[in-house]
């Protein structure tokens, strides 16, 4: 990744003192093309629903594989390269969908999406975005992993980087990393809430509260951490949890998802 051009991105939505208003507003027209040309920031989008998901069909057939995503999530875990890791959740969000059109089938009592197809695979998406600021989901992803991970727009960008990307190396040091991730759930206690397994992952690898956030929600779309009941409550300041907000250290990990994803490496 360019570092000048992450740099412009990065400042135009964050400042020492947090999230900055403007966005795009704040980049100078030479420095937005500059990141544009380095590809990692974009012109307004208008596309439609229907779109999106030929364009996730043609990807999942021909330019991203379970491999790949995998890869890429072990990359160099030690080194942050968190804009890396939530194309697993993106893949295995949209692997599934068939090509349909957002009116095809609707949705009675929406959670995601009033697509059926869309709402069945806890996608969030609209029938059309117009003039939508691709920047901000970049900026996410580059800053802490991503953060609205299954919205439609934000997988099929996700994925579309993906595929560009080359050299995906798995270390021992990475593989060692997953294995303590996972030692860190099978230590929790029952009642552990995904808060509790977030500070346990602390010293695992180099992170911080946000980039391990971003990380159970992945392994949450995933389904690597699946819950047992969604009548829990949430506690302390797991309410921002989306995936995993009802998961407890009684759920533990699913073994069938961990051997379908990361067999290789285990």
């Amino acid at each position: 990744m360019d570092s000048k051009a992450k740099k412009i991105l990065t400042s135009a939505f964050w400042s020492a003192s947090g999230w900055r208003q403007g966005g795009l507003a704040n980049c100078i027209a030479e420095d937005f093309e500059y990141a544009k040309d380095k590809g990692l920031m974009f012109d307004p989008l208008t596309i439609t629903h229907d779109e999106c998901i030929l364009k996730l069909r043609h990807i999942h057939k021909e330019a991203v594989t379970r491999e790949k995503v995998v890869k890429a999530f072990l990359h160099r875990l030690t080194t942050r390269k968190v804009y890396l890791r939530s194309a697993l959740s993106s893949w295995a969000l949209t692997r599934d969908l068939c090509q349909h059109g957002y009116r095809d089938k609707q949705t009675e009592e929406p959670m995601y999406s009033s697509c059926a197809y869309c709402n069945g695979n806890r996608l969030m998406s609209d029938e059309q975005y117009i003039n939508y600021d691709l920047n901000v989901l970049q900026f996410e992803r580059v800053k802490w992993g991503g953060v609205r991970l299954n919205n439609l727009i934000y997988c099929l960008m996700d994925l579309e980087m993906m595929s560009k990307e080359s050299g995906l190396e798995v270390t021992k040091d990475d593989v060692n990393i997953l294995k303590k991730m996972i030692e860190a759930i099978d230590e929790c206690d029952n009642q552990d809430a995904a808060r509790g397994l977030e500070k346990r992952w602390k010293d695992v690898f180099p992170s911080n509260k946000h980039e391990r956030d971003a990380v159970l929600e992945i392994w949450g779309y995933a389904e690597l951490l699946v819950a047992t009941s969604d009548f829990r409550k949430e506690r302390g300041r797991g309410t921002d949890f989306m995936s995993v907000a009802t998961w407890r250290g009684e759920d533990g990990y699913s073994r069938e998802r961990m051997e379908v994803l990361f067999g290789t490496y285990l």
